[in-house]
């Protein structure tokens, strides 16, 4: 089977590169970059040992963020690549990598672009976060004696009902990995019937999330500017879910005249596009766009298109609805540790799978509450909006739960060293070598 995935692949150039011009021209790709689709990179390989990272997107990129940090106090001398595929992901790498680590795209999975990029790089190993499997990259790294280890690993339903109808070509694509570190049982149940070598379960490394960061002197001119409004926070919504912010702020404002809704698009370029949704609604929306503007007092809607200032917004507001657990897209809910650290009392929507097991875990020790329907949306935040007690509790709540498993980067870190040491028989990782 991975032989007819090769061969369609192989014949797809021309298909691949009129859908690559088409995004450059939609802004989707960055068209100074877009040849790094294709293996072709104007950056020097640099002397000595090379790690490379893959993750995916925005969420997994962060979770490549602690690893980064981890790796390069284990040995500030090791070179990090971090591949990523999505243009908001670079620009977080971009700005968060350190001095030894370097972002590059992710190429499409043709055969002769995987070869091209293994070649130019020739890293020591390769650490691969969460779920996104492409069989010619994988190959190319197997059929190179790399060590590989998928980490974080998770697979939804779907995603095993799909890869099980083509179990020779996951099993050869997984091959690939010398270990993988699941994040539930399920998942590791679902790698193992696909042929994985060898699986093992360490939990979510999104436990082990640092702190998101930000600027106190923003901090302090938003507290400014919103004096003492009440208001509520929906972070990294998807489409769908801004339509739903209006419609609450809409409902709540008989209520509380003054509220303020705070919203921040989980991809900041969709400002034209949020314009059209919420245009229907008479509210009156401000942007905070690159020149950092502040809620000036009659607006109703604040929409935070910037990128890296979640962490800030957290600090802001003590009640936080986590985005795409409502979406159109089907949902799958994003990372309430992040929330939690920074003191949040945090709702989210139904539909949050791919987070399953930490949201089921967050209700039941009452560190978060599961919202049915934009009724019981609204309903909630009337509680809390009026109730400042109600609201210290599920803070408290949470914040005592984000403490609970930050043991779990120690045992990630050390099946990674093990794992890729063991396999490259060389302490790359730990001490300076150089490369192969």
């Amino acid at each position: 089977m991975y032989r007819t995935y090769r061969m369609l692949t192989l014949y797809s150039g021309a298909v691949l590169s009129f859908i690559l011009n088409k995004r450059c021209k939609a802004g989707k790709e960055n068209p100074e970059r877009v040849l790094e689709k294709k293996g072709i990179s104007n950056h020097t390989r640099p002397s000595g040992a090379l790690l490379w990272i893959h993750a995916a997107s925005v969420g997994e990129a962060q979770s490549a963020l602690i690893l980064v940090r981890r790796l390069t106090a284990l040995n500030p001398d090791i070179n990090i690549l971090v591949t990523t595929g999505t243009l908001t992901s670079s620009q977080l790498m971009q700005s968060r990598l350190p001095e030894n680590a370097f972002h590059q795209f992710f190429p499409l999975d043709h055969p002769k672009w995987v070869e091209r990029f293994i070649n130019h790089w020739h890293p020591n190993a390769v650490i691969w976060m969460e779920s996104e499997l492409w069989p010619n990259m994988l190959n190319e790294i197997r059929t190179n004696n790399i060590p590989a280890i998928l980490v974080n690993a998770h697979m939804s339903d779907k995603s095993f009902s799909s890869w099980k109808k083509m179990k020779p070509l996951a099993k050869v694509t997984l091959s690939a990995f010398t270990k993988i570190l699941c994040q539930t049982d399920t998942d590791k149940t679902y790698f193992d019937q696909l042929g994985a070598k060898e699986t093992i379960i360490t939990d979510n490394l999104k436990y082990s999330a640092d702190t998101l960061d930000f600027n106190q002197d923003s901090l302090d001119a938003l507290s400014l500017s919103i004096k003492d409004r009440p208001v509520w926070l929906y972070a990294s919504t998807h489409k769908g879910e801004e339509t739903l912010a209006c419609d609450v702020h809409k409902t709540l404002k008989d209520q509380f005249p003054d509220l303020l809704t705070i919203v921040v698009p989980r991809h900041p370029d969709r400002r034209k596009e949020i314009i059209e949704l919420c245009s229907a609604y008479d509210v009156k929306i401000t942007f905070r766009g690159s020149d950092k503007a502040l809620p000036d007092g009659n607006d109703d809607i604040y929409i935070v298109d910037t990128l890296g200032e979640l962490g800030l917004f957290y600090s802001l507001t003590s009640i936080a609805c986590i985005g795409r657990s409502f979406s159109d897209d089907g949902g799958g809910g994003h990372n309430p540790i992040e929330a939690a650290q920074l003191n949040c009392a945090i709702l989210h929507g139904p539909n949050v799978q791919n987070l399953q097991d930490i949201f089921d875990d967050m209700d039941t020790d009452k560190a978060a509450l599961c919202i049915r329907d934009p009724k019981h949306l609204c309903d909630t935040l009337s509680i809390l909006l009026n109730d400042d007690n109600e609201t210290a509790i599920l803070q408290s709540a949470a914040l005592e739960y984000s403490n609970k498993k930050t043991h779990i980067i120690e045992h990630i870190m050390s099946e990674i060293i093990s794992t890729l040491e063991n396999k490259a028989s060389s302490k790359f990782l730990t001490t300076e070598t150089e490369s192969a």
